[in-house]
């Protein structure tokens, strides 16, 4: 964290990403004086304004004394945004956590090739997130570590070995969150069915989801024979995984991550062309 913690990092976007980073690199040692964030909304700028961070919102006037700039925006606005920035940012790293931005669009847009690509998720909102990186060749070793030390303060960083691989990770990762409350609310809803107070099932179900992630990632074994584990012949267990299994459960799941794969692809494709 050495090299980012004396860089002059700006955010073009406050949003709810954003504010993790912020919050990460702050609790990493990064001086809240060297960190600017652009935003158009008040509430945003007054919010960060507590953080003791620079705030604006003037985009050009964000990014002159910027080492790092991350774009932050939403899709519908990155033309608008980045366009009056051409030319402006060359010496600057640039990350961008813009949903389905492809590394062109944005050199397009700024005319810079020092593009690093992040696909983020929301647990990074409680420093825990999962981040998959990609970068081409005109990003060196010294950026790519300035890219991952930033990064890392909310999470787990993955460099991934193409472009076309970001729409993968947008199916595991940036998507997953989802899968996995959808898994939670089912337990629950099971629970309560059962005869359990909703709190109680809540609770048990949440615990447990943590609990299990907690062991997958500490222990030396694959899930798979985690899972065979807890797998008693004959067992109540068994008889779970048994449904799940004439369900399809596994092959539906796979089937579903390869939709949100190919729309990923297709954001991706329908940004560009709305730029053009």
């Amino acid at each position: 964290m050495s090299a980012a913690l004396n860089c002059n990092i700006t955010f073009i976007g406050g949003g709810n990403m954003a504010q993790a980073l912020i919050g990460g690199l702050l609790s990493r040692g990064l001086p809240a004086t060297r960190i600017t964030v652009s935003d158009p909304f008040e509430k945003i700028r007054l919010l960060l304004q507590e953080k003791d961070v620079h705030v604006t919102e003037d985009n050009i006037e964000a990014i002159k004394n910027a080492d790092i700039v991350v774009f932050a925006v939403k899709p519908q606005v990155l033309g608008s945004v980045l366009k009056p920035l051409k030319g402006l940012v060359d010496d600057k790293l640039l990350i961008s956590i813009v949903a389905g931005a492809e590394i062109k669009t944005i050199s397009d847009l700024t005319g810079s090739e020092r593009v690093v690509r992040v696909m983020p998720n929301t647990p990074a909102l409680v420093q825990t997130g999962a981040h998959g990186i990609f970068a081409n060749q005109e990003v060196g070793a010294k950026d790519r570590e300035l890219a991952t030390q930033v990064l890392a303060a909310t999470g787990l960083t993955i460099w991934v070995n193409s472009e076309a691989q970001i729409d993968a990770v947008t199916a595991v990762s940036g998507s997953g969150p989802a899968y996995f409350f959808y898994m939670m609310e089912s337990m629950i809803r099971a629970g309560k069915n059962m005869g359990l107070d909703e709190k109680v099932a809540t609770a048990l179900t949440l615990q447990t989801a943590l609990g299990a992630a907690q062991m997958a990632i500490t222990s030396s074994s694959a899930p798979s024979d985690l899972r065979k584990n807890v797998t008693s012949p004959n067992g109540t267990t068994q008889a779970a995984l048994e449904v799940f299994d004439r369900a399809q459960i596994s092959q539906n799941i796979q089937t579903a991550l390869a939709a949100a794969q190919k729309r990923s692809q297709e954001l991706a494709q329908e940004l560009s062309d709305s730029i053009k």
